[in-house]
C-alpha cells in the first residue's frame, strides 16, 4: 500500500480554487514508483488542474504536495530548480513554442536546467527525436508545419530532455485518430518499460486506460473517489464510475482487436 515514505507522488488534502469556485478539496493521492496512472473524471473535475497544481504551476489554497519525498512549497529556487529537472509534462497538443523549430523546442530544457555544450545538447535532441519515432528532418521543422500526431510526439520529445524520472501526459492520445491514439499508447508503455518512467496521465481514452494503465484514480465530488485496477473499476456501483466504465465507448474498447 502507498504512503508518504513510498510514493514518488504524495498529495493531502489538496484545496483547488478559483475565486468563489472550489475545484478539489480534501483530495488524497499517491503514486508509486514505475507505474502507469491514469487520471478520470466527468467535464469539470479538474483533472488537468491536478496535474498543474502538482506540477506547481496552480499553487494550492491548502493541502500538502510531495514528490520524491519532499514538500514543493519548502524548497528555495536552487532546490526547486533541480526537483524540476525529475519530471517532464506533455501538455495538450505539445504545448510547442511556435517561433522555435522542433531541435529548438527540444533544447530548451536542457539549456535551462544544465550547463552542457552546444554539441552535446545538438546530440541529445537527436537522440530524443528518434527515440519518440519523429523522422530526423522534424528537427528543421516548426509547430506548424506538424500533424497533431507529429506534435505530440516532439512535446514528449521535450518532457524527456532531462531523462525524467516521472512524466506528467495531459490528454495525450485527444485529437488523435485511433490509429495514432494506439501507436502513442505503444510509445508511451515502450518508453515506461526500457526507462522505468513513472508516468501520470490524465486521459478519458478508455483505449489508453485498457492498454496501458497498472491503475486509474477517478476524479468526483472534488476528490480522488477511488484507485484500482481497470477490473476494481468494473465493480463498482456509483453512477458515473459505472456508466464510464460500462458505456458502449467502454465495451468498444474491451473487444479483442
Amino acid at each position: 500500500m502507498a504512503d508518504e515514505e513510498t510514493s514518488v507522488i504524495c498529495v493531502r488534502s489538496l484545496k483547488t480554487q478559483f475565486g468563489d469556485q472550489v475545484i478539489h478539496d480534501g483530495l488524497d493521492l499517491d503514486v508509486v514508483q514505475g507505474e502507469v496512472i491514469g487520471v478520470v473524471g466527468g467535464s469539470g473535475t479538474g483533472k488537468s488542474v491536478l496535474l498543474r497544481t502538482i506540477v506547481g504551476l496552480n499553487p494550492p489554497k491548502d493541502g500538502r504536495i510531495l514528490l520524491f519525498g519532499k514538500d514543493l512549497a519548502g524548497l528555495d529556487r536552487e532546490e526547486r530548480s533541480r526537483m524540476e529537472g525529475r519530471w517532464g509534462v506533455l501538455f495538450q497538443d505539445g504545448a510547442l513554442f511556435s517561433s522555435l523549430t522542433v531541435a529548438q523546442n527540444i533544447a530548451v530544457p536542457l539549456k535551462e536546467h544544465s550547463d552542457l555544450s552546444p554539441q552535446l545538447i545538438n546530440e541529445l535532441v537527436a537522440l530524443k527525436i528518434s527515440m519518440v519515432g519523429l523522422p530526423t528532418e522534424a528537427a528543421g521543422k516548426y509547430p506548424s508545419e506538424l500533424s497533431g500526431g507529429m506534435r505530440k510526439r516532439a512535446g514528449l520529445a521535450r518532457a524527456l530532455a532531462l531523462d525524467p524520472e516521472i512524466v506528467f501526459l495531459d490528454e495525450p492520445t485527444a485529437g488523435l485518430d485511433p490509429i495514432g491514439a494506439a501507436a502513442f499508447d505503444e510509445l508511451i508503455a515502450s518508453l515506461q518499460r526500457n526507462l522505468g518512467l513513472t508516468v501520470f496521465m490524465v486521459t478519458h481514452d478508455l483505449d489508453s486506460l485498457w492498454a496501458i494503465c497498472d491503475r486509474i484514480a477517478v476524479l468526483a465530488e472534488k476528490r480522488v473517489l477511488i484507485v484500482g485496477t481497470m477490473e476494481t473499476m468494473q465493480q463498482q456501483d456509483h453512477p458515473w464510475i459505472h456508466e464510464y466504465f460500462h458505456g458502449p465507448r467502454a465495451r468498444a474498447a474491451q473487444r479483442p482487436s
